[in-house]
């Protein structure tokens, strides 16, 4: 080896206090071709890691990026972020009906992913 370190990259659902788990619930939400082309992008997202760029991934907010699949005329939508250690952490889905992925979407990634971080912090 030369020296440079592989990282390698492993993809997580958040999952609430309560126990649910919103990326799944959207998984299971579609029919199944656009199901299946998701997680084949869950699959490239886990290869490629922080390297993935457009059309497939695109950062929309500080910390929040999409990963962006289109079948048909739908536009979905997975919002996640990057953890320590390689970890990549689902927090919410949507199938897109406008041109801008709405703030409120956006919001409620980020609130899940406080809410991880805050409890990944607080394991000994």
């Amino acid at each position: 080896m030369n020296g440079t370190r592989i990282v390698q990259f492993e993809i997580e659902f958040y999952t609430t206090p309560k126990g649910d788990t919103p990326v799944q619930d959207f998984l299971n939400s579609l029919e199944a071709k656009p199901r299946a082309k998701l997680i084949g992008m869950l699959e490239l997202l886990e290869e490629k890691g922080n390297t993935l760029r457009e059309p497939y991934s695109k950062k929309i907010d500080k910390d929040i990026l999409e990963l962006r699949c289109k079948q048909g005329s739908n536009i979905y939508r997975v919002m996640y972020f990057f953890y320590y250690h390689g970890k990549i952490v689902m927090t919410n889905g949507l199938v897109k009906k406008t041109q801008k992925t709405p703030k409120s979407v956006i919001a409620l990634a980020r609130r899940y992913m406080n809410a991880y971080i805050e409890r990944m912090e607080e394991k000994p």
